[in-house]
């Protein structure tokens, strides 16, 4: 797999029926190593590791309803009383970030109303934080440590 633009993280992988799965933490089982994958498992860990999120406020790979459409987010994480903090949304390396992929981010969190959006394909980041007042969102240099 591509080096990413994060840390470097120690893995479990095992191969079966000639496809790599990678131990996911958040999920605890094993899922198969995609370009997606690899980036949602080295964001998870960056926000664990260098941002001290706790494991049980991270949430991956669940179902939401945005306009009777079922779509799926790659990250969250959420606040002790259960909102919604950050949201993250994933690419492969090989997919460019642009506008499309901040208005999907932005579509995602009309439902969930994060604090924080990032977007990543594990080469680039961008971090936002929203203000639901006037209805945008400002770029950041990075999200805040957990505290």
């Amino acid at each position: 797999m591509q080096k990413l633009n994060f840390p470097t993280y120690s893995f479990r992988f095992k191969n079966s029926e000639n496809k790599i799965s990678i131990f996911d933490e958040i999920r605890k089982k094993f899922v198969i190593l995609q370009p997606e994958e690899w980036v949602r498992q080295h964001c998870v860990h960056y926000l664990m590791t260098e941002k001290k999120y706790p494991k049980s406020l991270i949430n991956v790979e669940k179902e939401l309803i945005i306009n009777d459409l079922k779509k799926r987010y790659d990250i969250v994480v959420f606040n002790p009383d259960g909102s919604i903090h950050l949201i993250v949304e994933c690419k492969s390396a090989k997919i460019n970030i642009n506008q499309d992929t901040f208005d999907q981010i932005a579509r995602y969190n009309l439902s969930v109303n994060a604090t924080f959006l990032m977007v990543t394909n594990g080469i680039n980041h961008y971090y936002c934080q929203m203000d639901f007042e006037n209805e945008a969102y400002s770029f950041l240099k990075d999200i805040p440590n957990y505290n």
